[in-house]
């Protein structure tokens, strides 16, 4: 899945709701790390996106993940000072492939810090 993290003036918000969510969904759920891959380069205020593995995942898993993690995401862009803040977008209805993954530039490991 694509997280695209957007710059309105002041560089990009934070990734670390988004990441606390991952932790604690893997904590709860007793899963295998999420793979997380981040393509960078995306424009002038840092904008990148993040893409998230979450094949190990159950398909009930899947639907609960996606559901908290569009919560999290929702709850961050409220907080956003508007005027400045960038946003967080995602689209659970898009797929993105390993075959996407492989035409795509500047893609780096994820500094990951989750625990397994």
């Amino acid at each position: 899945m694509q997280i695209s993290y957007s710059s309105i003036c002041c560089g990009t918000p934070s990734t670390d709701p988004v990441m606390n969510y991952l932790s604690q969904f893997q904590k709860k759920n007793k899963t295998k790390s999420f793979e997380i891959l981040q393509q960078s380069g995306l424009g002038r205020e840092g904008e990148f996106n993040l893409y998230v593995g979450y094949d190990q995942l159950s398909k009930t898993q899947k639907t609960s993940f996606i559901k908290g993690l569009q919560t999290a995401i929702n709850s961050q862009n409220t907080k956003r000072n508007q005027s400045s803040d960038g946003l967080v977008n995602f689209t659970s209805s898009k797929i993105v492939t390993k075959a996407d993954l492989a035409s795509i530039k500047n893609l780096t490991l994820y500094k990951n810090n989750l625990t397994k």
